[in-house]
């Protein structure tokens, strides 16, 4: 029997039947009710669960569907797997969270709060903005206290930054609160939304839009950067990003106790008691299709595990590039691929230390000499350059379970060029990791070298081999206009009947909340099991 975590064992033995043993597309399995004879249930297949694929589960569990996740790696999680070593809990991934409501509502479908299950804790402080010269920007959701900080870097600014905030609040609430779950499956919905599109000025990038409303060179930086939380360049990804500063200060920045993996934990609770199951150690090879639809996966092994539906959270390049037949491609074809633009990749290393840096907030970023001329050599260049900018996460800082006691637990991360850039990770990682604890000791962490007790690293390789990432690229296709909305890979496959995505990939793009609203887009595309014709 294949490696498996089943969540259904005790209604394999109530139909005396095999779990691990899938029907074939249009039979039914029969599942017994609390309140009355068994109803029929169609089967619908996960390829892997990181936060979209988890999030979809759930919905799809919540529209009658019996769920099969299928997992690649040891463990649930995806980018936001959890690493343990040393007795230090390193999250791998996501650990700037917004928008809270997004996860309470996937706990309101299976009737139950959140807060019965994860405690996500407010931060006062979002971010501190350290710049090369030792300046630092303390950057919260206060708007008195903003303003202040603002007015502290230039006087002359304070009115600029309000009139920008009023513009990210009005493009937030168009872009993500009213398009955010909406899916965008003909162009008729793209030319719907393009007078607002138009007037929010989104063909220009977010540094172009900041820089309209500040003039301060520090300042435009502040409150440009947020597209490289999502993979973006914040020199081309299209101004509708701006949005990112709006959503921040009305939902807050949060940090889950226990780290991002107990969300992880969390939802596959409420998987768990919807009947769904997980199978770890489980890669998909092929997405099975027949008469234009898919009817399920082939795995690795060679076994086939038909479903209804399939729901792709892999990389949205590698699932047209790799796991489709070249007979079922239409729209993204290896040629579309092949010119489409890749996100940047991530160096990310996590340590652990003997002792604290209680000065070290949760969140700081540690900008570099350089700024427009780092992105462009990370973006257009596409070369490793020597100086960096860092973000520096301390989740020790709100939550000391995280490291054994009297040490810290943390996790830096570098953008860098994605794998196209042809840097050699094999010999570059420990020099380059070297650098950046150079940098940390000589900045934030006196005495760092000789206080590291545990050490790892995540380098563009790990996001190709280990996440199958298209080129490494850690947050799949690069968010700009040509590649938003109607012209990112859809959520319902325009390739392929039966066949839907969610994730970095598709829309609306990467980061948590994007990811969790890809799952959300499901409800309005993806028939409920019992109307599946």
């Amino acid at each position: 029997m294949p490696a498996a975590v089943d969540f259904a064992a005790g209604m394999s033995q109530l139909r005396g039947m095999d779990l691990t043993t899938d029907t074939m597309p249009g039979d039914f399995d029969l599942i017994p009710t609390a309140t009355g004879p068994a109803r029929p249930t169609r089967h619908a297949v996960v390829i892997g669960s990181g936060f979209g694929g988890l999030a979809a589960a759930v919905r799809l569990g919540a529209r009658g569907y019996r769920v099969t996740i299928l997992e690649k790696l040891d463990a649930p999680g995806g980018r936001a797997y959890v690493h343990r070593q040393d007795g230090f809990t390193f999250d791998a991934g996501p650990t700037i969270l917004t928008a809270p409501f997004l996860f309470e509502d996937l706990w309101k479908l299976c009737g139950r709060r959140l807060a019965d299950d994860v405690e996500l804790r407010a931060l006062g402080e979002f971010y501190q903005i350290r710049f090369d010269d030792g300046e630092t920007f303390h950057y919260s959701g206060d708007p008195d206290a903003m303003r202040a900080e603002v007015a502290r870097f230039s006087p002359a600014d304070v009115a600029g930054y309000e009139r920008f905030m009023r513009l990210s609040e009005t493009t937030c609430r168009i872009g993500f609160e009213q398009l955010g779950h909406v899916g965008f499956g003909r162009f008729a919905d793209m030319l719907r939304v393009a007078p607002d599109l138009i007037r929010l000025e989104s063909y220009r990038s977010v540094f172009s839009l900041v820089s309209k409303y500040i003039k301060d060179d520090r300042l435009r930086v502040v409150f440009s950067f947020h597209p490289l939380l999502i993979g973006g360049n914040p020199l081309s990804a299209s101004s509708i990003y701006s949005m990112i500063p709006s959503l921040e200060r009305q939902w807050g920045v949060h940090y889950a106790m226990g780290g991002t993996g107990q969300l992880v934990r969390g939802l596959l609770g409420l998987i768990e008691g919807q009947g769904g199951r997980i199978r770890y150690n489980e890669e998909v090879a092929a997405i099975t299709v027949a008469g234009g639809n898919a009817t399920g996966v082939r795995l690795a092994s060679g076994e086939i595990v038909a479903a209804d539906i399939v729901v792709s959270n892999a990389d949205a390049a590698w699932t047209y590039g790799k796991l489709l037949p070249e007979s079922a491609k239409k729209r993204w074809s290896k040629r579309r691929l092949k010119y489409s633009r890749y996100s940047m990749s991530l160096f990310v290393w996590y340590f652990g230390t003997q002792g604290t840096f209680p000065d070290v907030a949760n969140h700081t970023i540690l900008l570099g000499p350089r700024y427009q001329g780092l992105l462009t050599d990370i973006f257009r260049r596409k070369i490793l350059a020597k100086d960096f900018s860092l973000y520096l996460h301390r989740p020790t800082a709100t939550d000391p379970s995280l490291a054994p006691e009297g040490c810290d637990t943390f996790y830096v991360l570098s953008p860098v060029p994605h794998l196209q850039s042809g840097t050699d990770w094999r010999t570059m990682a420990e020099p380059y990791r070297q650098a950046i604890e150079d940098q940390l000791e000589a900045t934030l962490l006196p005495g760092l070298r000789d206080r590291i007790v545990s050490s790892r690293v995540t380098t563009p390789l790990d996001f190709q081999d280990r996440l199958l990432s298209v080129h490494g690229a850690a947050f799949g296709l690069e968010p700009v206009l040509t590649q938003s909305a109607w012209f990112r890979p859809h959520n319902r496959s325009e390739d392929i009947g039966r066949l839907f995505l969610v994730g970095a990939g598709t829309h609306p793009g990467a980061g948590v909340p994007g990811v969790l609203s890809s799952a959300r887009v499901l409800d309005s595309v993806v028939p409920h099991a019992d109307a599946l014709i």
